[in-house]
């Protein structure tokens, strides 16, 4: 493979940083802005090259052994920012969003600051899947690829669910693993076969805002032990309901924010939390049990279903493709007085704030967590108002 002396520079969205040869764009992983790197190209696409660092020649301050032996070039793709200092780690995820807001969104200026949550950046996830190669032994994929790197312990990853993945006995070559570790000390093991969707029936119990969630294994819940919490505070803060004020939560889970929105609407307002999975509706319906104006619709969020219920605040915490253009159009034509849209994927958010600004509404506050340290990955609140 071709091998070139890079100065690397500025970080950009994907956990590389980009570099420049021969008027052509290099991404570089395992880089940091400023280095001198020795880089070997591992793909080629139209105008653009892909490169690992496998040595440095001149090193960042910000600079550090990676804690985990299995982060590096063409090892386990799980990890981006390894061997950065954790505080230089917050610092790459402010300015990748400023970026990515600037150039996709259209929006310049916006102050970015991510903020730590609880714990530190090792052993804080909760939940994650393993792959299982063809000699049974369990790991992770690599770096854009489907090669599974054998790995012996995680250390993302809370002990009790290391210990209870490194336990498993059955591992037929081809298969996933998926664990999930409870705030309650439930632990969930499923192992089934490669692609299949999980269909695990068991029970978890979370613990977020002061109160115990119902949870079933296959349905989500923030991976990190503080960001629900960290998270549904947010929303609140931004989106400041008054009593009897009417709520829509899309993408709305097991309920986490509806539940918080509706005891602050109280019982003259409503909340109405629309989701598609089945699963997580009747966990939902359990969950806010004991707020009978807050009621759960099972349906896809489009446009149309957003029309179909008027709101004065619209909160929004669709998955990393985004709620797209047409469905950030419809909210913004139902006209509420605020939009609360919760993001992990700055990229998606920045392509429908474009179209929520377009259609009428601009930013009024942005909050950035450090939901998932050591990789490129960073949550991002934004809210909007009618301008």
């Amino acid at each position: 493979m071709t091998e070139l002396e890079l100065e690397v520079g500025p970080p950009a969205h994907g956990g590389h940083c980009v570099a420049r040869h021969d008027g052509r764009v290099v991404f570089v992983r395992h880089a940091l802005p400023g280095e001198l790197v020795t880089a070997r190209i591992v793909d080629e696409g139209a105008g653009v090259l892909r490169a690992d660092a496998i040595a440095v020649v001149r090193a960042s301050a910000d600079r550090v052994p990676p804690p985990c032996p299995h982060a590096g070039p063409g090892r386990c793709g799980g990890c981006d920012w390894q061997h950065v200092e954790p505080a230089a780690q917050l610092a790459l995820k402010a300015e990748v969003v400023r970026d990515t807001l600037r150039r996709i969104g259209g929006l310049s200026d916006v102050d970015v600051v991510v903020e730590p949550l609880p714990g530190g950046p090792l052993h804080w996830r909760t939940r994650t899947q393993f792959a299982v190669d063809r000699r049974g032994r369990l790991g992770l994929r690599r770096h854009r690829s489907h090669t599974v790197e054998p790995i012996e312990s995680c250390p993302l990853l809370v002990p009790a669910a290391d210990d209870a993945v490194r336990a498993v006995r059955q591992r037929p070559p081809g298969a996933t693993v998926e664990v999930a570790v409870s705030a309650d000390g439930e632990t969930v093991v499923d192992v089934r076969a490669r692609r299949r969707r999980s269909t695990s029936t068991e029970l978890l119990h979370e613990r977020a805002l002061g109160r115990r969630w119902q949870v079933h294994a296959g349905v989500f819940w923030q991976v990190h032990p503080a960001a629900a919490d960290t998270l549904a505070r947010a929303v609140v803060d931004m989106c400041a309901a008054s009593a009897g004020e009417r709520m829509l939560d899309l993408y709305a889970g097991v309920g986490l924010f509806s539940w918080a929105l509706a005891r602050e609407v109280g019982p003259a307002g409503s909340v109405v939390a629309v989701e598609n999975d089945d699963t997580a509706c009747a966990d939902a319906r359990v969950n806010l049990v004991a707020e009978p104006w807050a009621r759960v619709v099972t349906a896809d969020v489009d446009a149309d279903m957003v029309a179909a219920h008027p709101a004065d605040v619209v909160v929004l915490d669709p998955p990393r493709a985004g709620a797209g253009a047409a469905v950030l159009t419809a909210i913004a034509q139902s006209g509420p007085r605020a939009i609360c849209y919760v993001s992990c994927d700055p990229a998606t958010l920045a392509r429908d704030l474009r179209a929520a600004t377009a259609a009428g509404y601009r930013l009024g506050a942005l909050r950035a967590f450090d939901i998932f340290p050591m990789t490129q990955h960073v949550e991002c609140v934004a809210l909007l108002h009618r301008s």
